[in-house]
């Protein structure tokens, strides 16, 4: 069974991350998807709540935008707050040890502009070194992140692309699912 923390400030009016989530609901899985800029509009996130949701889990999924080479301000809030010492860290904090820590994301601009020559100048990858060493940190499995690009109206991508995309981004995290199953 997986834990799927969606982190989109504004879920309802995402074409991609919303696709991704209706794609997995789709499925015959056994995941629980907590929402939460739903479940937290006022960012007073529920640490309790939270911390008991990762311990019914063997993976976890993290969900969201890639926003300013990075992720949403109520995912970083969640981190900073649920990942706690003597939980996810300390001499104590090992109740995340050896579960599965899925980051996965959706990225705006083309893939192209994510290279050293492009107007990004790095791979999306390098972006993620604060997730593989808050995983490693928390004593967890660093899963290489799933991600596509292209999920921006702005950069002249079309709701139908877009859309498609996302499918085949819940078909290949529904299999990286199965696989660590």
């Amino acid at each position: 069974m997986a834990l799927i923390i969606l982190g989109h400030p504004n879920y309802k009016n995402s074409f991609a991350n919303r696709t991704v989530i209706e794609e997995l609901q789709k499925w015959d899985l056994t995941i629980e998807i907590r929402n939460i800029h739903h479940l937290y509009p006022d960012y007073k996130i529920d640490i309790k709540a939270e911390q008991e949701a990762l311990l019914k889990h063997q993976t976890i999924v993290f969900q969201y935008p890639f926003y300013w080479y990075n992720m949403p301000a109520i995912l970083k809030l969640w981190f900073d707050e649920v990942f706690a010492y003597q939980f996810a860290y300390g001499s104590q904090g090992d109740k995340l040890k050896g579960k599965n820590f899925v980051p996965s994301f959706t990225v705006g601009s083309s893939e192209i502009s994510y290279n050293v020559l492009g107007f990004q100048h790095f791979r999306v990858y390098e972006f993620c070194k604060n997730l593989e060493q808050t995983a490693l940190f928390a004593q967890m499995n660093y899963i290489d992140p799933i991600y596509f690009h292209g999920t921006s109206l702005a950069a002249g991508y079309t709701e139908t692309d877009i859309k498609n995309n996302a499918k085949e981004h819940a078909r290949k995290l529904i299999k990286r699912l199965a696989e660590l199953e």
